[in-house]
């Protein structure tokens, strides 16, 4: 197991070398420990087809490890140089209007392309056998945020007979596809797997199903792009570590299959968002959600890649971090399971895109703030990070994460501000703001683990799923679904053989005939006491078969309607909510939830204080972050023992650090 910590990322090429050995001091004495190189150095790794230069990066390698840090390579195919694209400018991608994207950015190739695999292959072969033996080499991160820059995706020749034959290994023969697709519908049926398109632009809109594969296909496209690499790798570099930066609820494509392969998952955790996302930035909540997504990705600890060390930007920046905010983030994502924190990026570039994407150090390559502040960080937590490493957070609850059933919603959202990842995070949130610990799974997993599991908007449904939700309610587990569960079949065609939500109603003791898509207006709920309830963008309405009401609406002309509900199976329980619930709908739904399933909050008294627990084998160790720009108190539960230096009240974006042994 690797015994590193933090680290940088680090473009020696963009420097010159005589302030190299200045660098790596500075890393030295700020407690780094790695650096990922070379992801997008293909023009000086291979200047010309079958040049290659290494002699300059085994110099940085070399000398970085003389002052202890160790290196991760990146492999560079995001950025296939201009003598590749100048004799093959078929290698560069097509969007959905038919026009071929231009050389000068990143990811701008076609990742189905022959041509492009060759050129990769070649450099990859020459690239891994060269640092093998490198003793300061550690590993490698395939390519870069794979699908980063792909949300058009690819139309070329290429990826057209790509999925063609993508299409035929799913299907067998057309007539299957036809049957299964519904291409009756406006005259689609097809001949031959040739005539099938892809979705390119058109007058009105494609099949929901074709579209549906086509994110299947691409997302499959890139997972075996992937694949190559890591093949040539594990080939050359038995010994070696390999892992990919990915990009918390980034839905391009199926993180769970591209994670498969790796070692382990890595990270880039932006707070303030990026440069043109609304600021400040992200919430708590949704940062938190971004690293428990890493965390389940494989149900391992993880690394972050790139960590946040400064404002963001390329043509328009991001805010500044406050005094406290980079030291914050940091525990939280330790907190939440990386075993390894990389920030981005060393040093500020002074050229190209990037040139205000601010790092650790500034434009001039003088210590600062950052540095002082992410210097102190580290010698915080570096001495105790190896007595955690490896540990998770003991969760007892669990949330349904699929990326279909984003697809099909992205699709066809009903609601034009209904959201598959979203509504995910209204729920999240809920348990967040209650410091009870949630893991992301996927349908594929064992459900025994968990005591209550909550999966929204299973809008695709299989037999298989229906009969697996049975067996786990009945088995003694907790189960929410939610609108718009069981419409579809896996094909995303209409299931018509009961009224919704389909067999699950039996489970849930209930049958949907009628809805209302919430499309100006809110419904008031009513709960017991609580105030302030209300569904959003949609509500089902519900007959019950057996199920009770806990909460009802209580305007309109389905005044009275059950909006959530109960019913028991075998020693569990099913419940259902037919709506998009808002912050106070969904905060009275997690605390029922939290007394029925028997979770414990984390820590009951720390209001406004985000508290994270990695469990180790003997003890617990416990991180209370405040995300505030002021001092909060917090006392402690019986039995915790401070690890950090200071006592009392939590500063502003500030953390404490304690230990329970179990």
């Amino acid at each position: 197991m690797l015994d590193i910590q933090f680290g940088a990322d680090y473009y020696p090429e963009h420097w010159p070398e005589d302030r190299w050995e200045t660098d790596a001091k500075l890393m030295r004495e700020m407690g780094l420990g790695v650096v990922r190189m070379a992801e997008f150095a293909w023009t000086r790794l291979e200047p010309r087809e079958g040049e290659f230069h290494f002699d300059w990066l085994r110099r940085a390698i070399n000398l970085l490890g003389k002052y202890g840090v160790k290196t991760v390579l990146g492999t560079p195919t995001p950025t296939p140089p201009a003598w590749i694209v100048e004799n093959h400018p078929d290698v560069l991608a097509v969007n959905s209007r038919g026009m071929r994207v231009s050389f000068g950015g990143r990811h701008h190739n076609c990742q189905s392309s022959r041509v492009y695999r060759s050129h990769a292959v070649r450099l990859l072969e020459a690239f891994t056998k060269e640092f093998r033996d490198n003793p300061h080499v550690i590993g490698w991160q395939t390519d870069n945020e794979l699908g980063n820059s792909h949300d058009d995706l690819c139309h070329c020749p290429s990826c057209r007979t790509a999925f063609q034959d993508w299409l035929r290994d799913r299907y067998g023969t057309v007539e299957e596809l036809n049957r299964r697709w519904g291409t009756v519908f406006w005259s689609q049926e097809y001949d031959s797997f040739r005539q099938v398109p892809t979705p390119a632009w058109n007058v009105t809109a494609h099949s929901p199903s074709l579209l549906l594969d086509w994110k299947r296909f691409h997302s499959d496209l890139v997972c075996g792009f992937q694949q190559f690499q890591i093949d040539i790798i594990r080939k050359n570099c038995p010994s070696h570590i390999i892992t990919h930066n990915f990009m918390g609820f980034f839905d391009l494509l199926d993180y769970y299959k591209l994670a498969e392969p790796l070692d382990f998952v890595s990270h880039d955790q932006y707070p303030t968002g990026f440069f043109d996302n609304p600021q400040p930035g992200k919430t708590p909540s949704a940062l938190a959600s971004s690293l428990d997504l890493m965390r389940g990705l494989k149900n391992k600890t993880f690394w972050i890649m790139e960590q946040q060390s400064g404002p963001t930007g390329w043509t328009i920046l991001g805010r500044t971090p406050e005094p406290g905010q980079l030291s914050l983030w940091t525990a939280q994502s330790v907190a939440r399971g990386a075993d390894c924190v990389v920030f981005f990026r060393w040093r500020t570039c002074a050229v190209g895109t990037e040139q205000y994407w601010h790092g650790i150090l500034p434009h001039s390559g003088r210590p600062g703030r950052r540095y002082g502040e992410l210097k102190e960080t580290i010698s915080r937590l570096k001495p105790v990070m190896g007595e955690f490493r490896g540990a998770l957070s003991g969760a007892e609850g669990a949330i349904l994460y699929d990326y279909e059933q984003n697809w099909s919603l992205e699709i066809q959202p009903h609601h034009p501000e209904l959201d598959y990842i979203k509504q995910v995070q209204v729920y999240y949130d809920a348990f967040h703001a209650r410091n009870v610990p949630l893991d992301f799974i996927s349908g594929d997993r064992d459900f025994s683990p968990y005591k209550l599991i909550i999966a929204p908007l299973i809008y695709l449904m299989t037999p298989e799923l229906e009969d697996k939700f049975a067996s786990y309610v009945k088995g003694g587990g907790r189960l929410v679904l939610t609108m718009r569960t069981g419409v579809k079949n896996n094909d995303n065609v209409c299931l018509t053989e009961r009224e919704l939500p389909g067999r699950s109603g039996d489970l849930l003791g209930l049958e949907i005939t009628d809805y209302d898509c919430l499309r100006d207006i809110n419904r008031a709920v009513s709960w017991a006491e609580a105030t302030g309830l209300s569904a959003e963008k949609w509500c089902d309405i519900i007959t019950l078969r057996g199920a009770e009401s806990l909460a009802e609406i209580s305007d309109g002309w389905y005044r009275g309607n059950p909006v959530v509900t109960v019913n028991g199976a075998g020693k569990g329980k099913a419940c259902y909510v037919g709506t998009e619930p808002n912050g106070a709908l969904a905060l009275k739904l997690a605390d029922y939830l939290i007394g029925e399933a028997g979770l414990e909050p984390l820590a009951r008294q720390a209001d406004g204080l985000e508290v994270i627990r990695r469990r180790g084998a003997e003890r617990d160790y416990y991180f209370v972050l405040n995300h505030g720009p002021e001092e909060k108190g917090f006392t402690p539960p019986a039995g915790w023992e401070p690890l950090s230096r200071e006592n009392g009240a939590v500063p502003p974006y500030g953390f404490r650090l304690f230990t329970l042994r179990r």
